[in-house]
């Protein structure tokens, strides 16, 4: 049986943003929320939410990550982990609103065992992302401490600073 979990990464401070990013209310949801939702919606069963330590996630399974200001991968690699299980992993960040329920399926349905499968955004490559959990493991060992698979994404739209944040609120 086919198993695709999704996971969630919500824990980074957001020290550019001001605030951690997974916690910023945007068209009346919290990122984290909308990322869950988004994730549950596009049928990932589990869904992880890798969230700071006290951080409660409704409809997610909420997977501390003790020391998030050990950077990004330290986050992917407690996702990977908790999907260890499932067939393959989606791995969404909380900062990216603009991902839809029908962008993931679409990611989800294109995915083969074996296979990478990335969002397109025009010529651009970015997330969600689609792998088994070897291949994630293998990407997390070539990563920089805040990296996740960045060797194999190009990232689109993500809200890094406040200028990014208004400007998508204005989108």
């Amino acid at each position: 049986m086919v198993t695709v979990a999704g996971a969630v990464l919500a824990a980074g401070a957001g020290s550019r943003m001001g605030v951690p990013k997974g916690e910023l209310v945007v068209g009346g949801q919290r990122l984290v929320d909308r990322a869950v939702r988004v994730l549950r919606a596009a049928g990932c069963e589990p869904v992880i939410a890798v969230v700071r330590v006290g951080v409660a996630v409704s409809g997610a399974e909420p997977v501390p990550n003790p020391d998030p200001e050990r950077g990004m991968r330290s986050s992917l690699a407690i996702a990977v982990e908790a999907a260890a299980d499932a067939t393959a992993l989606v791995v969404l960040l909380a900062d990216m609103p603009g991902v839809t329920e029908a962008g993931v399926r679409a990611v989800v349905a294109a995915w083969r065992p074996g296979r990478i499968t990335v969002a397109r955004y025009g010529s651009s490559r970015g997330h969600p992302t689609v792998m088994e959990p070897a291949r994630w493991r293998a990407a997390i060992a070539a990563a920089g401490a805040d990296e996740g698979a960045r060797a194999y994404l190009a990232v689109p739209t993500d809200l890094d600073v406040p200028a990014d944040l208004a400007a998508w609120r204005e989108h």
